[in-house]
């Protein structure tokens, strides 16, 4: 059995047609309701009950699924792309264009590609599953993550497992690193240059924040390590900073913003309680008011047991050994509400957020298989 090339090519092309740009930047950002329409539209071909869920203007998470009771399978994917810039891309974003067996377009592989085979596996059987088979498509993954919050606000679904597509190269994922990004904003007092009694610097203070939290992000590495990382504890990037606005002026204000990556075990509220200390301890010294603030709503770390049975089922159906990664995905507000969970799904992270994304036809057909097999295990016992 073989996944029929044409009808997964036209599907795909299709959702890549339809834009669903996700973005902090209000320009920028746009709804995914064509998406999950469309997709609701193929799954009640199959027999699946849909129910859009409503998550902000424009956008909402699609909850699909066929046969009821505990247990079954959970497929899920995001709908949302990445901002783009068409003229850096060799075909237009919005058109699949089929090249040296590689299928370029805007979310092909980051994640589009996921749901026409997930269409596909789920064609393959025509009686009513004995346990249930829940397909996802989310909003907002690529900006807050607001879809997958939305989900987890409906409670514990019974479902035995979870199968995230990202993409992974059709290895299964058991465990990857949390993000949170925080704004740290210091306000001194201006005055003339000449004298650094007229004011205090902001800069300065600056200064002190950075050498503090060195000092905390080597300490933290030192308290938290997890093996199977490439790097194998939490990271700290000072990504951003502002401040000052002329050379003879003392800086009355300045703005650092910082990458936190978390690894299982350090939870992002003892995090930002660290660096409150940090913070406190300096104002309370130099006098600047100090404060911070999230750029976006924490992401926790996530790790699935590598000697369960879906990390140890999903190793042997793609004849791969579970990994770990550094990127964040929905995965821990699909394993909070009770199911295993794994990420797994074709394509590379390499080529995603790239311009010229795209999805191997080589995978495309494994990926049909992995996905029938889980579905046959869980959902047809």
């Amino acid at each position: 059995m073989k996944i029929d090339l044409t009808q997964y090519q036209a599907q795909l092309a299709q959702l890549v047609a339809s834009p669903s740009v996700s973005c902090t930047d209000k320009q920028y950002d746009m709804g995914n309701l064509a998406v999950v329409e469309t997709l609701a539209n193929w799954f009640e071909q199959l027999g699946f009950k849909c129910q859009l869920q409503p998550v902000a203007e424009g956008k909402a998470n699609l909850i699909a699924t066929k046969g009821s009771g505990p247990g079954g399978l959970v497929l899920s994917g995001h709908t949302d792309t990445v901002p783009f810039d068409a003229d850096l891309w060799a075909s237009d974003p919005f058109k699949l264009d089929l090249r040296n067996d590689l299928l370029f377009g805007l979310g092909s592989t980051d994640m589009k590609g996921f749901f026409p085979l997930v269409l596909a596996a789920c064609a393959t059987f025509k009686d009513e599953p004995s346990a249930p088979i829940t397909v996802l498509a989310t909003c907002d993954e690529e900006s807050s993550m607001n879809g997958a919050r939305a989900l987890s606000e409906l409670g514990n679904w019974g479902a035995k497992a979870a199968v995230i597509g990202e993409p992974t190269g059709l290895k299964p994922v058991y465990m990857h690193k949390g993000i949170m990004m925080e704004s740290i904003t210091i306000h001194g007092s201006a005055g003339h240059s000449s004298n650094p009694a007229l004011g205090l610097n902001a800069i300065d203070v600056l200064a002190q924040v950075l050498a503090e939290l060195t000092a905390l992000k080597a300490d933290l590495a030192q308290r938290y390590n997890e093996h199977g990382f490439e790097v194998t504890h939490p990271t700290m990037n000072f990504g951003c900073v502002h401040g000052g606005d002329n050379p003879n002026r003392i800086c009355d204000h300045a703005e650092l913003h910082i990458d936190f990556r978390a690894t299982p075990g350090l939870v992002s509220t003892n995090v930002r309680a660290e660096i409150d200390k940090c913070l406190q301890r300096i104002a309370n010294r130099t006098g600047a008011k100090i404060s911070i603030a999230p750029l976006i709503t924490p992401v926790e770390p996530f790790k699935e047991a590598k000697t369960g049975e879906l990390v140890t089922l999903a190793s042997g159906l793609s004849e791969a050994e579970a990994i770990a990664v550094g990127f964040a995905t929905e995965a821990p507000f699909l394993q909070a509400l009770g199911m295993q969970t794994i990420v797994m799904g074709p394509g590379s992270i390499d080529v995603a957020h790239q311009p010229d994304e795209h999805i191997p036809l080589a995978q495309v057909d494994k990926g049909f298989h992995l996905i029938r097999s889980l579905i046959n295990h869980y959902c047809f016992v």
